[in-house]
């Protein structure tokens, strides 16, 4: 049996596999419970946050035969020809490929006639922003008037380009990005089911790279099980992105923290050594000032799973709260100016000579009556 990618054998095929958007899940059950069904839907998001899955289980609870509190079984005729894509009552129209009139057009004289074997003809047209001015002109009376037994499931990754003659007929729902920690809860299901060996800290990794798409998050997984030969390393997953070592940031901030200027400085040279995109330790660097800022302000949010917890912990106990806070803004503004610099290297160690030249100032407790040493007023004489 030829191989099956990640992304499509864990598409979800019910409401109750999703991962996040409950307030799009939410509204859409509960209008298929209510039999407050409309006739057009429009899904806007990102790349890879489920617009088309959703669009696919909603087209499954239509038509399903046994569908319960707007969950489609799965099970009867309805559904498993969804699923094989053999549904003659279901058409899935690619925008992007069928944007003129025309092709419209034949959709729109074949939505009069009844349905061949569902309750209702859905239409799941993807990326429509992408149909020409006349393609949506022609759909406007459609829309505006459509027949009882025809319902259109728009999607769009830029809702903008959408004319607003068509938006306004169409129920909208905005999908949101998905954070890191669903992201990591889902692949770690996944593997789990593939009985594939990991490293949460390659999940974390991977959770982070996929900016809130989980079909790309997917997509990288399985570029990683190919690239360690059956498993998920961390070191495996750190040389697909290019992410820099961790350990390399421990000893950074260990060494601005101890004024070390030498050693600061073998750390760059090291890092440059194994051509690290500065770009992206500047990006682990905040994550990194971020996640000990979250250690000190709860430390039990500290997860015992990560391999590095002790060095964070650790390092957490060694830097103040005012030190996390000063390196983080200066991370953060280093960069803004990396594109600014003659180059990455410069850029990013002007950016740590920075941080080592910057120290907060906190005064130790004194007394209400007692004087700060360095701060007397001079004589006015």
């Amino acid at each position: 049996m030829a191989y099956q990618v990640l992304a499509r054998k864990w598409r979800p095929r019910r409401f109750a596999d999703l991962v996040g958007q409950e307030h799009v899940v939410g509204a859409l059950k509960n209008a298929l419970q209510q039999g407050r069904l409309h006739h057009a839907w429009l899904l806007t998001g990102t790349r890879g946050v489920g617009k088309t899955t959703i669009a696919r289980i909603l087209a499954k609870s239509l038509n399903c035969e046994n569908a319960e509190n707007g969950e489609p079984c799965g099970v009867c005729s309805s559904c498993t020809q969804i699923d094989a894509g053999r549904f003659v009552d279901l058409l899935e129209i690619d925008a992007a490929s069928n944007t003129g009139i025309d092709n419209i057009r034949e959709v729109l004289e074949n939505a009069q006639y009844a349905p061949t074997v569902g309750k209702y003809k859905v239409y799941i047209i993807d990326e429509v922003h992408m149909l020409s001015k006349s393609a949506f002109n022609a759909m406007l009376k459609t829309l505006e008037e459509p027949p009882e037994h025809v319902k259109f499931i728009l999607a769009t990754t830029d809702p903008q380009k959408v004319p607003i003659t068509v938006l306004s007929r169409c129920l909208q729902f905005v999908l949101r990005n998905l954070t890191a920690e669903q992201v990591f809860g889902r692949l770690q299901f996944v593997l789990d089911e593939e009985k594939i060996p990991y490293d949460n800290n390659a999940l974390q990794l991977i959770g982070r790279a996929a900016a809130g798409s989980m079909r790309d998050a997917l997509s990288l997984l399985d570029q990683s099980i190919a690239l360690s030969s059956g498993e998920v390393s961390e070191n495996s997953v750190r040389q697909m992105l290019g992410v820099v070592d961790r350990r390399y940031l421990f000893d950074l901030l260990t060494a601005i923290a101890g004024q070390d200027n030498a050693e600061v400085l073998d750390c760059v040279q090291e890092m440059s050594a194994h051509s690290v995109g500065f770009a992206t330790v500047l990006d682990e660097l905040a994550a990194l000032l971020l996640e000990l800022a979250v250690v000190q302000a709860v430390p039990t949010s500290a997860d015992p799973s990560v391999g590095d917890i002790a060095e964070v912990q650790k390092l957490a106990q060694q830097l103040s709260a005012e030190e996390i806070q000063l390196y983080y803004q200066c991370v953060i503004n280093g960069k803004k100016d990396l594109p600014l610099a003659p180059d990455e290297y410069s850029g990013f160690l002007m950016t740590v000579l920075r941080m080592l030249s910057f120290s907060p100032l906190a005064a130790r407790e004194v007394k209400i009556d007692q004087q700060i040493d360095g701060t007397e007023l001079s004589d006015p004489k």
